[in-house]
């Protein structure tokens, strides 16, 4: 199993709306990340805008690909855009900072 960790930045204008919407994730976005191999996900989000997020996979890679060929993955992208700091072009999945694992206690 493949732990993963990664960071991005959201605009502190936008952390409220932000972390409302997360409050109610369409179904079918839920539905496609566990489809698509993400399990145990979590997001965290500082106060001053540094968006953490955990999940495990089995290929983190692959489980990306999976989302990215998916049409709701498409348009909760699109969705989410405006909320980011920093990530010019990209889709917000594509600006992820993935932060590298050197500890686990197991």
């Amino acid at each position: 199993m493949e732990r993963v960790c990664f960071t991005a930045r959201i605009r502190r204008d936008k952390l409220a709306e932000y972390t409302e919407r997360h409050g109610r994730v369409w179904p079918e976005m839920a539905e496609a990340l566990r489809a698509a191999g993400w399990t145990n996900y979590s997001l965290f989000l500082t106060r001053d805008g540094l968006l953490i997020g955990y999940l495990e996979t089995d290929d983190f890679a692959a489980a990306q690909q999976r989302m990215a060929q998916t049409e709701v993955n498409a348009r909760w992208q699109a969705d989410m855009a405006g909320f980011f700091d920093g990530i010019g072009d990209l889709r917000p999945d594509e600006g992820f900072n993935r932060v590298a694992e050197i500890f686990h206690l197991e």
